[in-house]
């Protein structure tokens, strides 16, 4: 099978070998079309070269083969016809040892079937254009392992970016200078990006090429009986053409019937290694996981709702302790969605995810440890036993308001290490002491959740602002009515200590 990862050698354009200089050809006879492209070349001096070629050559002579009373009969005319029929693409006469001249009747047989012919001056010997050849396919060759592993690379960086699935078709564009789109089950389009060949006509004929792979079974109904044999199964890939543009559908890999399909105005070789690297991609962010950590996961669900404890259902997830991050994306990115939501996921190690309109929340096991992800803020919680996820939650959200206000990609709560005296204090001594203390303040939690985030930041209105996304004249505001509401200086760093230690127990 051939390697997905390497795109095949590119032919060389025959306007690139007449470009050279150092071998002095010259096209005389056929048509100038800059399409014109030769895959490789060979010399021959058979009278019919029809059983030696393969297509796609440029072929070499010298003449040894034209008998003397070529040019009064139809000798020419065949033995252009039977090049042409067997797929070359030019040919190559070497003017000298045999011939003084290109012969006029050869001249006239080319113009008569198309077939370029270029005139090889007797300093040149056909090893040279042979090797010519060979030179300009390595360069090519080059450069599309350098566009493809360019494309690679930038497909890989839109798959971590907030919005994936838009990024990667973007960038798919892009590089096949074409339309990228994403059909989902039903065969509608879920995104789509790139404005290169999107005629009606286009747009069609590569839905239509999206149905033909399309999966005819999905996993929910992977157990009925099948209509065909397993032989018969769908192709995983297809290609075709219409008017102005090349169609490529390929079926995502997740058996849900997600299918990619491209149209470019033109096919490169390494066209469909960067669509199969795309395609890859996608199939690994739209997958669902159909799986015995599915199945736990649900039945912790279930447990969950129908009323056990958190450290009753924690063993079904696969894990002791754990971790909660929040997570939002850095603007002026989109509002992330069901899918970017799982690309984040599956970057922190974990699928036990939460979308809010506002964040996004992983519960991550302890032994994963988050680390920054491009595009977004992070906040992340110490390592707790399940009964304490709603204290871990907490810990995360305020570690994610430090982050945005520090503008930082990652908070961890109690990042210092250090023990502290608050852990002198029984936990139910301190968290009694911070009720009453903080009493005045318990109908407003707009105010807790401010002071707490202004002390956080050693009293910074400007950043204690962008941390709760509001005007600093409310904070400061809300931070005078707390004084108020409480009877004391905040500028007295020991009532700001004391504040602080009954705000991390409340």
């Amino acid at each position: 099978m051939p390697d997905l990862t390497v795109p095949p050698t590119p032919p060389v354009p025959l306007a690139a070998l007449l470009a050279r200089e150092d071998l002095g050809l010259r096209q005389i006879a056929g048509p100038a079309d800059p399409d014109t492209v030769i895959h490789w070349a060979h010399t021959s001096e058979m009278p019919d070269p029809y059983p030696y070629l393969l297509g796609g050559e440029l072929l070499l002579t010298a003449g040894v083969h034209i008998p003397e009373a070529a040019g009064s009969g139809t000798y020419f005319a065949d033995y252009v016809s039977r090049i042409v029929e067997a797929g070359g693409v030019a040919l190559g006469f070497g003017v000298a040892p045999v011939h003084d001249t290109v012969p006029r009747a050869l001249v006239a047989a080319c113009d008569h079937y198309d077939l370029p012919l270029l005139e090889v001056p007797p300093p040149t010997p056909f090893s040279r254009v042979a090797r010519a050849v060979w030179q300009l396919m390595a360069q090519a060759r080059l450069a599309e392992l350098r566009r493809v592993t360019e494309a690679q690379q930038s497909l890989a960086a839109a798959a971590s970016r907030p919005a994936p699935i838009p990024s990667v078709l973007g960038q798919l564009a892009q590089r096949v200078g074409g339309r990228a789109v994403l059909y989902g089950p039903d065969g509608t389009e879920i995104a789509a990006a790139g404005r290169g060949a999107t005629g009606a006509e286009t747009q069609e004929s590569l839905a239509g090429l999206a149905r033909v792979v399309r999966p005819t079974e999905t996993p929910s109904s992977a157990t009925a009986p099948s209509p065909t044999p397993s032989s018969a199964k769908p192709p995983t890939s297809a290609t075709d053409t219409v008017p102005g543009a090349h169609l490529a559908a390929y079926a995502l890999g997740t058996g849900q019937g997600f299918v990619l399909g491209v149209a470019a105005p033109h096919r490169d070789p390494g066209d469909h290694t960067i669509a199969s690297v795309a395609a890859v991609l996608l199939s690994l962010l739209t997958g669902e996981h159909q799986s015995r950590t599915g199945a736990d996961r649900s039945s912790a669900l279930v447990r969950l709702l129908l009323g056990s404890q958190p450290e009753d259902v924690a063993s079904l997830l696969g894990g002791d302790r754990w971790i909660v991050v929040q997570a939002r994306p850095d603007a002026p990115a989109p509002a992330p969605d069901p899918v970017t939501a799982s690309a984040l996921g599956a970057a922190l190690g974990s699928a036990l995810i939460d979308l809010t309109p506002d964040v996004v929340r992983v519960l991550v096991p302890a032994d994963r440890e988050p680390g920054p992800q491009s595009g977004w803020t992070l906040g992340v919680s110490a390592a707790v036993a399940p009964q304490d996820w709603s204290v871990a939650d907490t810990q995360a959200a305020r570690a994610l308001a430090r982050a945005r206000a520090t503008r930082a990609p990652l908070v961890r709560h109690g990042a210092s290490g250090r023990a502290g005296l608050a852990e002198l204090v029984p936990h139910d001594e301190a968290e009694a002491h911070a009720r009453a203390l903080l009493a005045p303040l318990a109908a407003q939690p707009a105010l807790v959740e401010t002071l707490r985030t202004w002390l956080s930041l050693h009293g910074s209105w400007d950043r204690t602002a962008v941390a709760l996304a509001v005007h600093r004249n409310t904070v400061r505001q809300r931070i005078a009515r707390c004084a108020a509401l409480l009877g004391t200086d905040l500028d007295d760093p020991d009532v700001r200590m004391e504040l602080w230690f009954g705000l991390r127990h409340l």
